[in-house]
């Protein structure tokens, strides 16, 4: 049975974790220890008190999550988060974070397997934070905008929406998983006027009709689902365990 610590350090090495900085309190890397070893591993978008009984329910004692238990500000250890951290304690559940790592990653992250499962072709990225790019620009499909549509509303189809105001014939096409509303004001000066993002604001919706653009926000839940498990898999194949994705549908 491996040990918590090659687990965590596989995870780290997989994801480049020393090397991407995130968004400031943002912490990724093992978040909850366990009695140091693991068993089975769990894959889940969300560090949820949901994913927690669902991850013990399942028997498994290492969840890897993309949201993860700590942001800025930091949230004392009261109410509903005291009683989260207390059932991951009380189980012997290691929880482990990973979220810009997990979204710019080139072969495991949200954007590339999200480029991967539409078919796309990444050819470049954009979006510099803290020196690394977090989106990515790929061709688009042959039938255009039309074929991209489909086919987004076929792999999303509980929160597909679509604002179509850019080409029908778009030439570059940006990938930015979850929150997308960064992305927009960087479009047109990188010569891209189609975005598939997660979720967006209502002032979108006006900038995309006056600036010409195709926004299809997919769901900042949906379109986050593929790096954990990405990440799970491979780590459970390392070490031969088995693992499951804890699906906790999300319209948003």
């Amino acid at each position: 049975m491996p040990t918590l610590q090659e687990i965590v350090a596989y995870c780290d090495t997989r994801t480049r974790c020393a090397e991407i900085r995130d968004f400031e309190g943002a912490h990724n890397g093992l978040q909850i220890e366990n009695n140091g070893s693991v068993k089975k591993i769990a894959a889940s978008v969300d560090a949820s008190t949901a994913s927690f009984h669902a991850a013990i329910d399942a028997g498994a004692d290492y969840l890897i999550c993309h949201h993860g238990l700590f942001w800025n500000p930091p949230v004392p250890l009261t109410g509903p988060a005291l009683t989260k951290v207390k059932l991951a304690l009380d189980h012997n559940l290691a929880v482990y974070g990973s979220h810009l790592p997990l979204d710019c990653h080139s072969e495991i992250g949200n954007n590339a397997l999200l480029a991967q499962t539409l078919d796309l072709n990444p050819i470049d990225t954009f979006l510099p934070y803290e020196g690394q790019d977090i989106a990515v620009i790929t061709n688009p499909p042959k039938g255009g905008r039309s074929e991209l549509a489909q086919k987004l509303e076929a792999c999303f189809p509980e929160t597909y929406q679509a604002i179509e105001y850019g080409s029908e014939t778009p030439e570059r096409i940006a990938i930015l998983t979850g929150s997308g509303q960064s992305a927009v004001p960087h479009l047109l000066p990188n010569g891209i006027d189609t975005l598939i993002t997660g979720e967006l604001r209502q002032h979108h919706f006006t900038m995309a009709q006056e600036l010409e653009l195709n926004l299809y926000p997919c769901g900042h839940y949906a379109t986050e689902v593929f790096g954990v498990q990405a990440l799970a898999a491979e780590a459970a194949k390392e070490f031969q365990l088995d693992w499951v994705f804890l699906d906790q549908p999300c319209p948003l």
